[in-house]
């Protein structure tokens, strides 16, 4: 079985998800008492966010970058980054190291594909929606991106990092969320791709008016039969 390397605590309200699907996934296709080999390093997300805050985005990457080699050194066999707004410093972190990163969009895009949607919306954090480092790994992929309006989109940064990183959501929050997925669904998005862990709150009232493409299940349960692809 491959070693997992993660690279977490982006929040670790989101990390708890990985381990948690990532450890499900092997158990379903391996049974009894197996589960996923995992190397967490966890991150203090206070540091982290500011840099983002203040837009020191290359220090950002360097602290990933360092952590990616540790993960290395220690016999990870790939990496995965555990949230989507850090993919911004991706490749950063792939030229220092020698295996592989898995980029989180490229599962979901193949899974969009395997549903034969050709529009979704995309809710994250501002970075998300609005820069190219996670949009443009769609490009060829035949899949518009639609992103909330510039109101809205300040609205779900603020859920995000007031209310889900801590692990909890209002219900005025919720509504919120829920009228842009109708609203993008009205402008013929077919499927909402939930790029952060906690947008799950809502999952059950997405599924009303658009296909609900979680991310992060996704891309971790990828994670988890990418670990089972050499048997040692």
């Amino acid at each position: 079985m491959k070693k997992i390397g993660l690279i977490g605590g982006m929040s670790w309200e989101s990390t708890t998800e990985y381990y948690r699907i990532i450890n499900e996934t092997v158990r379903e296709m391996r049974g009894e008492l197996h589960s996923a080999e995992i190397i967490l390093y966890s991150v203090d997300f206070y540091v982290i966010e500011q840099l983002q805050h203040e837009g020191k985005w290359d220090e950002a990457g360097r602290v990933l970058a360092d952590i990616a080699m540790k993960l290395e050194r220690v016999g990870a066999d790939f990496i995965v980054i555990c949230t989507n707004t850090m993919h911004k410093v991706a490749r950063q972190v792939e030229d220092t190291i020698g295996i592989p990163l898995l980029h989180i969009a490229e599962p979901t895009i193949r899974a969009i594909g395997a549903r034969k949607l050709e529009r979704i919306l995309l809710l994250g954090t501002r970075y998300t929606m609005v820069e190219d480092f996670y949009k443009g790994r769609y490009a060829g992929s035949g899949i518009e991106v639609q992103i909330p309006d510039a109101t809205d989109r300040d609205v779900v940064n603020r859920i995000i990092f007031e209310e889900l990183c801590l692990g909890v959501i209002r219900e005025d929050s919720r509504a919120k969320m829920l009228a842009m997925i109708e609203k993008a669904s009205a402008k013929g998005a077919q499927g909402v791709v939930l790029g952060m862990y906690g947008i799950g709150v809502v999952d059950s009232g997405a599924g009303r008016c658009v296909a609900n493409l979680q991310n992060r299940r996704t891309s971790r349960g990828i994670c988890g039969k990418g670990s089972l692809a050499i048997r040692r």
